[in-house]
C-alpha cells in the first residue's frame, strides 16, 4: 500500500513538473525580429471595398498570410486550414485575418469577393485584400519575413510563402505556421488563445 502511494505521489509529482515546464514554454511565446520590429503601415481594399489598415486590427491578434485566387498549388490547401482559424474564433472581435492577394492584375475587389464567396468564408473576421504589387512584395519580406513575387516559370505565375504569420496587439510576430499543414494550424490556434488569454 505504501509502495502504491509512493508512485501515486511521484507520478503526481512527474505531472506537476510537467504542467510547469508547459507554462513557461508557453510565456516564452517567441517575438520574431528584433523588439523593434513592427509590421509597417499598410492601406489595401478587401473584397468589400472597405480599406483595411493597421487601424483594423487595432488592440486585436490577427492571422496574415499571401495567395493568389488563380493559385494551382497551396493555396486552395491554405484557404480550407484557414477556415479552421475562422470556425475557432467566430464571432470573436479581438480576432482578425487578413490574406493579402500577390496577382493584383487579376484578383480585383469583385474576384475577391466571388473567391470568398465560393470558400464560404466569414468575412467579418477574413479580409481578402488587393493592393499593388510593389506594397505586398514590400509588406511581405520586409513586415512578414515572408516571400511573395512573380515567378513566370512557377506554377500559376507566382511564388509566396505558405506561412500563416501570428501578429500580436503591439504589431508584432509571435509565430510564423505552415499553413499547408493541419496540425501546424492547430499549434497556431493554440497559440492565439494562449495570446488572447494573457491579454485579459
Amino acid at each position: 500500500m505504501i509502495v502504491k502511494q509512493s508512485n501515486i505521489i511521484m507520478a503526481l509529482a512527474c505531472m506537476l513538473m510537467l504542467a510547469s515546464c508547459n507554462n513557461k514554454e508557453r510565456a516564452a511565446l517567441p517575438i520574431y525580429g528584433d523588439k523593434s520590429h513592427r509590421i509597417a503601415d499598410f492601406r489595401f481594399q478587401d473584397q468589400d471595398g472597405n480599406w483595411i489598415t493597421n487601424n483594423t486590427f487595432k488592440d486585436k491578434i490577427y492571422v496574415a498570410d499571401f495567395f493568389f485566387t488563380t493559385c494551382p498549388t497551396i493555396c486552395p490547401i491554405m484557404s480550407k486550414n484557414m477556415l479552421l482559424v475562422t470556425e475557432h474564433f467566430k464571432g470573436n472581435p479581438a480576432v482578425g485575418i487578413i490574406s493579402h492577394s500577390i496577382d493584383p492584375k487579376h484578383d480585383s475587389i469583385p474576384v475577391l469577393k466571388k473567391y470568398a464567396e465560393k470558400l464560404g468564408a466569414d468575412t467579418s473576421l477574413w479580409h481578402f485584400v488587393n493592393g499593388t504589387a510593389k506594397d505586398v512584395y514590400a509588406l511581405a519580406e520586409k513586415s512578414y519575413f515572408s516571400a511573395a513575387a512573380a515567378e513566370e516559370e512557377a506554377p500559376g505565375g507566382y511564388i509566396h510563402s505558405g506561412g500563416f504569420v501570428l501578429v500580436d496587439q503591439n504589431r508584432q510576430i509571435r509565430g510564423i505556421y505552415d499553413g499547408t499543414v493541419v496540425d501546424s494550424v492547430k499549434k497556431l490556434i493554440q497559440d492565439m488563445d494562449f495570446l488572447l488569454e494573457k491579454h485579459k
